[in-house]
């Protein structure tokens, strides 16, 4: 079992850049396939990037080339370094852990509670 906490969100202008965090507790965040969903108001839940045990990483279309996520073993933290950011980033940001390393939103097994993340001039 593990448990989740992130931290990071805040309000940014378009361009700006933010760092999100998921400290884990429990066990180790290479157990699980790690990501990071999003889910803007009047949306359903997205999943903007994902890091496999094995440590190969994926993101979406919309987020390629902008985002970056990565993972501290040692202090038990996955990360979401956020550039250039959008207006249409906007949207609460949810740490996910997956046991059977698919990092689908069906075969999550732990959500952390949310991180407001805000892009407006």
């Amino acid at each position: 079992q593990v448990q989740l906490v992130e931290s990071g969100g805040g309000s940014v202008q378009p361009g700006g850049s933010l760092r999100l965090s998921c400290a884990a507790s429990g066990r180790s965040v290479s157990a699980y396939c790690m990501a990071w969903f999003r889910q803007a108001p009047g949306k359903e839940r997205e999943r903007v990037a994902k890091i496999y045990r094995s440590g190969s990483v994926a993101y979406a279309a919309s987020v390629q080339g902008r985002f970056t996520i990565s993972r501290d073993n040692a202090k038990n933290t996955l990360y979401l370094r956020m550039n250039s950011l959008k207006p249409e980033d906007t949207a609460m940001y949810y740490c996910a852990a997956d046991s059977r390393d698919f990092c689908l939103l069906t075969t999550t097994d732990y959500w952390g509670q949310g991180t407001q993340v805000t892009v407006s001039s």
